[in-house]
């Protein structure tokens, strides 16, 4: 399950990643906005996030910019949220930070480069994944301590 979440400025863009993942044949929630009415980006941000941390799904975020999406989605115990411009960027989220929000810049990036980040991100795997002592493991698990300070 992917769930998935915009403000008003992003909600073009998200129209479009839905289709995408629809055609992909992969299973999402539309948590909103439902419209371009101007609505408030932390709030639609802590909803996606917090659905996320609860289930351990994955999540894609998109506003204006991806910033305010990024900050308020950061927020959330256990979510490492990434602000994605390009395929490496969305790669190496993954890879290393074993990112399970991507977020999206609605506002400055091109559908067509939304969607291979899209694509990316949603097949690349953390390579920490089956190495406990791998090094991203340690770096996340000191984010995992600094959260509970």
């Amino acid at each position: 399950m992917i769930y998935i979440g915009s403000d008003h400025a992003g909600f073009a863009l998200k129209e479009e990643v839905k289709k995408f993942l629809s055609d992909k044949g992969l299973e999402f929630e539309d948590l909103g906005a439902d419209s371009e009415e101007s609505v408030d980006y932390p709030d639609l941000g802590y909803k996606v996030a917090k659905k996320v941390a609860e289930t351990d799904e994955r999540g894609i975020l998109i506003c204006g910019s991806g910033i305010g999406m990024s900050i308020v989605a950061n927020k959330v115990k256990d979510i490492r949220a990434a602000l994605c411009a390009d395929e490496r960027f969305a790669e190496l989220s993954r890879k290393h930070n074993d990112a399970n929000v991507l977020v999206l810049a609605g506002r400055l990036t091109e559908v067509n480069k939304a969607l291979q980040i899209v694509d990316v991100w949603l097949n690349t795997e953390y390579e920490g994944k089956d190495d406990a002592g791998c090094r991203h493991n340690r770096r996340l698990e000191k984010i995992e301590k600094y959260e509970s300070d």
